[in-house]
């Protein structure tokens, strides 16, 4: 298992317990949300509300799934700078990258597990991602083991009961990265951050998430060549008609040993991998 980063991730609070009919003063842990504002070569580009750890993962995540570079070395760069107010990634790309990031420049406040929030038009909503041509497999008793080892991973989730995950299991079933946060949508950018760092083939393995897989949770998928999305809860229908046009194999209700496939048959096997 590779463990993530360590980082300020809760808070102390104070609280009061209701129990049996008796008031108690007590204190208890609560998941960082911080405003992250991301910098692209001197322009604020998006502000999320994420948890603050990983954010080099989260950098170079965000910057893939949302079409701002185009591969790994295209981000030079990432300083990171706390205020008062939270955040900032200063982040420098490559000079053809800033280019086409301002010709196609959206700004965006983001919130808790909303990749949407201040799109100016329909057309910057779906974006033109390739089909994916990820030929991987993985068993689907390795699939549902990589949810067992997810659940029993997620330090941040144990602490607080505030945040997803997103990990990447291998096509024999162990999981090798995961990641948390508040967001859904972070969690999973965060992931592919690493997946890339780690020099990992998003074509062999799967993405799996501990909440429903939206529309762009697949987009970003299918944005780095991942061929396995794997989600604990359901899709929505936006996401299974993406998936279809994109080759993502698309599976919801992985829990308690069973999943239902939505999209993508082939790439899940019934027994073990060869």
């Amino acid at each position: 298992m590779v463990a993530p980063a360590n980082g300020p991730a809760v808070e102390t609070v104070r609280v009061e317990r209701w129990r049996n009919g008796e008031v108690v003063q007590d204190h208890d842990l609560a998941a960082a949300e911080v405003p992250i504002c991301l910098e692209f070569n001197g322009v604020s580009h998006a502000v999320m509300l994420a948890s603050p750890t990983d954010l080099e993962d989260f950098a170079l995540g965000f910057s893939l799934t949302e079409g701002i570079i185009e591969r790994p070395r295209d981000l030079l760069e990432v300083e990171e700078q706390a205020t008062c107010e939270g955040i900032v990634l200063r982040l420098t790309v490559a000079a053809a990258s800033f280019h086409r990031l301002k010709q196609v420049r959206r700004t965006m406040a983001g919130r808790t597990g909303c990749g949407l929030c201040g799109a100016e038009n329909l057309g910057q909503v779906f974006r033109p991602v390739p089909p994916v041509r990820a030929s991987g497999t993985i068993s689907a008793p390795a699939l549902h083991a990589a949810f067992r080892d997810l659940g029993a991973n997620q330090p941040l989730q144990r602490l607080t009961g505030a945040t997803h995950a997103a990990g990447w299991a291998l096509a024999d079933g162990p999981l090798a990265l995961i990641r948390e946060d508040v967001g859904r949508h972070n969690a999973l950018d965060k992931l592919i951050g690493a997946l890339v760092r780690a020099g990992m083939d998003p074509g062999h393995g799967a993405a799996v998430v501990t909440s429903r897989a939206s529309y762009e949770m697949v987009q970003k998928s299918a944005a780095v060549g991942i061929g396995i999305l794997a989600a604990i809860s359901a899709p929505t229908a936006l996401a299974i008609r993406m998936a279809d046009s994109l080759n993502v194999t698309l599976v919801g209700f992985a829990r308690g040993g069973g999943h239902v496939l939505y999209a993508g048959s082939g790439r899940i096997l019934a027994g073990v991998p060869s």
